[in-house]
């Protein structure tokens, strides 16, 4: 098991990097403000599930490998880069439902939402960056179960992202719903969101390395 200490000094770290707003935490803003507090809810939720393979990948021993091929990780960071622009430009087209949308938009299948969560949780670099080169700093070698170690150690930091990122659609979606008095503003906001997904899509593409460490969720 993880030492306490350990546990206390990872806790600390997860919290520093978290509080600093990073892909996944525009990223639900972004879906949030496009399909609404539903939707930015099951997005969290699905971008959770898509870190929770990453986390699994690195006990494996899989993430190091990726982060350290220049290949792998470019087809990993450019392949979720174009699909968070793939559902900005999603958002841009649909506006919100146009001048007459309702408050909420009409659900969409909650399945795909976090489908769409768990890819862009799946392919974001910085935060395959941060699991390889910080989560084994937390581990106790000396007491074995190694992969073990590292998932517990996941889990703590997708415990910490799962309140905070719900904090943040919960605030966006707020947000929403006080622009909801007027039609037209609710299209633009939904519109906002898809733009700001496509920025940071773009963003990802122009800064994301895998020799640096993340410098925000």
């Amino acid at each position: 098991m993880v030492p306490t200490t350990n546990l206390v000094a990872f806790s600390f770290a997860a919290l520093v990097l978290i509080a600093v707003p990073g892909p996944s935490v525009l990223f639900v803003i972004g879906r949030t403000l496009a399909l609404g507090r539903r939707g930015g809810l099951l997005s969290v939720l699905g971008n959770a599930a898509g870190e929770l393979l990453q986390i699994a990948a690195v006990a494996l021993g899989v993430g190091a490998l990726l982060a350290q091929s220049v290949f792998l990780f470019g087809v990993v960071k450019f392949a979720g880069a174009a699909y968070l622009i793939y559902l900005g430009i999603q958002a841009i087209r649909h506006g919100g439902g146009g001048p007459t949308a309702a408050p909420e938009p009409r659900p969409a299948s909650t399945f795909r939402i976090i489908r769409e969560g768990f890819i862009v949780g799946a392919t974001n670099p910085k935060s395959i960056v941060f699991f390889v080169a910080v989560l084994p700093q937390f581990v106790d070698y000396s007491a074995g179960a190694i992969p073990l170690q590292l998932v517990t150690l996941g889990g703590l930091f997708l415990a910490i992202a799962l309140a905070s990122d719900s904090g943040w659609a919960l605030i966006a979606g707020t947000a929403r719903r006080w622009f909801a008095s007027s039609p037209r503003r609710i299209a633009a906001l939904a519109t906002t969101g898809g733009v700001m997904m496509v920025g940071l899509g773009g963003t990802l593409v122009l800064v994301a390395n895998a020799a640096e460490p993340p410098s925000g969720k």
